[in-house]
């Protein structure tokens, strides 16, 4: 059965994973080295991970399957998830996939490399109604995709 595993950590589409996965009868975990609100419903549970470097990385690349979604913006979780078969979607709403996500690291690992020999640093784009409006139709395909795959 398809569950949806979210790096919760700075996640501002928790909110919307759940209510999807509420409509469409999907488990989903929230996995987070700091303190986040429970949510009441049965199908939303939460892990809480010790402090320290990709603990939640961690916990769920170890629990992700081949019919699972996995939500980040963290370029090495979504490798690993990818290589056990997940979909991954960052929470703006752009998926990763085997296609992609070598070119990502490469960026990521460009970009830190800048950063440490200009002394600069980079920016994010902000989160925007077209990235959440992106994410939920993402959501929406992926779920739609392994129900058909059965």
């Amino acid at each position: 059965m398809t569950a949806i595993l979210v790096d919760g950590d700075a996640c501002p589409v928790k909110a919307e994973v759940e209510k999807v996965a509420i409509r469409h009868r999907l488990d989903v975990t929230i996995v987070s080295n700091g303190g986040l609100r429970p949510s009441i419903h049965p199908r939303i549970c939460h892990v809480l991970v010790p402090e320290g470097p990709d603990a939640a990385d961690d916990w769920i690349a170890a629990h992700a399957g081949a019919k699972d979604i996995v939500i980040t913006a963290d370029i090495p979780l979504a490798a690993r998830c990818l290589q056990k078969g997940a979909r991954v979607i960052a929470p703006n709403g752009k998926p990763f996939t085997n296609d992609n996500v070598g070119m990502a690291l490469g960026m990521r690992e460009l970009n830190r490399h800048l950063r440490e020999v200009t002394g600069g640093q980079t920016y994010h784009a902000g989160f925007s109604k077209q990235d959440r409006s992106r994410f939920l139709g993402e959501l929406e395909n992926c779920i739609q995709a392994l129900k058909r795959a059965g």
